[in-house]
C-alpha cells in the first residue's frame, strides 16, 4: 500500500494525493455538520449551543491526536523516502504504542475535568446540562477517536490517502443513521449526537483494522517494532509536540473567542457556533494541502528531493489560496441563505450571516500559511509552525476579537475580521522563515 511519490508530476502528485484526503475530510466535516443540523430539527437553541461548544473541545482534542501524529507520518514518509523499510515500520509500531498510551491517559483527565471545561467555557446556563452530557460520552470515546486518526496517518505517512477516505465513509452513514435515531425518534437531543459520534467512530475502527489485517503494507512489522525506542520516540515528539502545541493553541484561541460570544448570551453564542461549523467546512482544502503538502514534500526531502519539495509547496499555496478567494467571495452574498440552514432563529440567522461575510476572508489568507506549516514539518521544524500559530493568536486574533465584541455590541461583523488578520500575521512571519531556510541552504 505504499505510494512513491518522489516521480512523477508533482502537481499530478498532490492533486491525487490531496483529493481523497479531501474527500474524507469533507465526509468528517459533514458528519459534525450533521449533528448540529439535525438536533437544530428537533431542538431548540439550548441543544444546538450543547452540540457546538462539545463539538468544539471535541475538534481541540482531536487536533492535538493529529497533531502528535504529524511527527509519525513525516518520519514513515521520510523513511519511504529514503526506501528504509525498518525505519519506517519501526515508526508505525511505535506510533500504536504511544496513542494507545496518551488515548487511555487522555480519556482518564478529560472526565475528570468535564465540570470544569464546561465551566470555563462559559457556557449559557441553559445548555449546561446537555453540554456535560456530551462530552462526558465523546470523552469515554476518545480511544475510537484516537484509533481512526492514527490509522490514517500512518497510512497517509505511507503514500496512501485512499483507505482512510473509505473508513470515514463509514463512519460518515453510521453517524447520520444513528443520529436521526437517537435525536429525531428517541429525543436524546445532544446526547444523542454524542452517542451517534463515538458509535460510529468505533464501528469504523473495527472496519479499518479488519481490512488492514487483510492487506499487504509493503512494510513488515515485528513484536520489537511496537517496543519503544528512544530515537524513534524523540523524533516523532520532536515533530509532533510543536505541531500539537500550536493546534492546541489555535483551537484555545477561537475557544476564547467562544467564550467572548458566549458572554454575549444564547443568539450570539448559538450563532458563533454555527459559523465555526460552516467555517471548519471551508477550511477542509487549506486543511487537505497542509496534510498532502508535509507527506509529499517529506517523501522527496528523505529521498534528497529538495527542488520537489518547494514545488509541492508552490502548487499548494496557488491551489488552496484560489479556492479560498472564491470561497470567500460566495460568502458575501450567501451568508444568509447557508446560516439558515442550520436554524429558523432569525436573529441567529442575522448575526450569524454578519460574522460569516467577515470570517470567510480566512479561508484565503491561512491557506498560505496552512501549506507553510507542512513544509516546514516536512523537514522536522514543525517549530517554526508553532512560533507564527502562537504569535499570531496572542498578539492579533484573541485581542481583535475582544476589542470588536466590546466596541461594536450590535454587530458580530468585526469581530469576525480577528481571524484573517491573524491568519495575515501568519503568512508574513512563514515568508520570513523560509526565506531564512532557503538562505541557510
Amino acid at each position: 500500500m505504499q505510494n512513491n511519490l518522489t516521480k512523477g508530476s508533482v502537481f499530478k502528485n498532490l492533486i491525487v494525493f490531496s483529493l481523497p484526503y479531501l474527500l474524507s475530510s469533507f465526509l468528517q466535516t459533514f458528519y459534525g455538520m450533521a449533528d448540529l443540523f439535525i438536533v437544530g430539527q428537533y431542538n431548540g437553541a439550548d441543544s444546538s449551543s450543547a452540540v457546538s461548544i462539545g463539538s468544539q473541545v471535541m475538534h481541540m482534542v482531536t487536533l492535538v491526536i493529529v497533531g502528535l501524529a504529524m511527527g509519525s507520518t513525516v518520519m514513515i514518509s521520510q523513511s519511504v523516502g529514503a526506501g528504509n523499510d525498518k525505519r519506517a515500520a519501526r515508526a508505525i509500531g511505535n506510533t500504536v504504542t504511544i496513542f494507545l498510551i496518551v488515548s487511555l491517559v487522555m480519556t482518564a483527565a478529560l472526565l475528570f475535568f468535564c465540570d470544569g471545561i464546561v465551566s470555563v467555557m462559559s457556557t449559557p446556563d441553559k445548555a449546561i446540562a446537555q453540554t456535560k452530557t456530551y462530552l462526558m460520552i465523546c470523552f469515554g470515546g476518545i480511544p475510537f477517536i484516537t484509533a481512526y486518526n492514527i490509522i490514517s496517518c500512518i497510512l497517509r505517512g505511507l503514500g496512501d490517502s485512499k483507505s482512510p477516505m473509505y473508513f470515514v465513509a463509514v463512519a460518515c452513514v453510521f453517524n447520520v443513521l444513528i443520529d436521526f435515531v437517537l435525536i429525531g425518534h428517541f429525543e436524546m437531543g445532544a446526547a444523542g449526537a454524542a452517542l451517534g459520534t463515538v458509535i460510529s467512530q468505533a464501528i469504523s475502527v473495527f472496519v479499518a483494522i479488519t481490512i488492514l489485517s487483510k492487506k499487504n503494507l509493503n512494510v513488515k512489522l515485528s513484536l520489537e517494532d511496537f517496543v519503544l525506542d528512544k530515537d524513534t520516540l524523540l523524533y516523532i515528539l520532536k515533530v509532533g509536540i510543536p505541531v500539537s502545541v500550536q493546534d492546541l493553541f489555535i483551537q484555545i484561541s477561537f475557544i476564547i473567542i467562544t467564550i467572548i460570544a458566549n458572554k454575549r448570551g444564547l443568539i450570539v453564542s448559538a450563532s458563533v457556533g454555527i459559523v465555526e461549523k460552516i467555517i471548519s467546512f471551508l477550511f477542509l482544502i487549506p486543511s487537505a494541502m497542509l496534510a498532502s503538502v508535509s507527506a509529499i514534500a517529506a517523501q522527496n526531502v528523505g529521498a534528497g528531493e529538495h527542488v520537489r519539495a518547494k514545488q509541492t509547496l508552490k502548487y499548494g499555496i496557488i491551489i488552496s489560496f484560489s479556492c479560498g478567494i472564491i470561497f470567500s467571495i460566495i460568502c458575501q452574498f450567501a451568508s444568509p441563505f447557508i446560516v439558515d440552514l442550520f436554524t429558523d432563529d432569525a436573529e441567529v440567522v442575522r448575526m450569524g450571516a454578519q460574522y460569516l461575510r467577515s470570517y470567510a476572508f480566512d479561508c484565503a489568507l491561512a491557506a498560505i500559511h496552512f501549506c507553510f506549516s507542512g513544509y516546514f514539518c516536512a523537514y522536522g521544524r514543525s517549530g517554526y509552525s508553532f512560533i507564527h500559530n502562537l504569535t499570531s493568536a496572542v498578539l492579533v486574533r484573541i485581542p481583535g476579537a475582544y476589542f470588536a465584541s466590546k466596541y461594536f455590541t450590535q454587530t458580530l461583523y468585526p469581530m469576525g475580521w480577528a481571524a484573517p488578520a491573524g491568519s495575515l500575521f501568519s503568512a508574513v512571519i512563514c515568508i520570513i522563515f523560509y526565506m531564512r531556510m532557503n538562505k541557510k541552504e
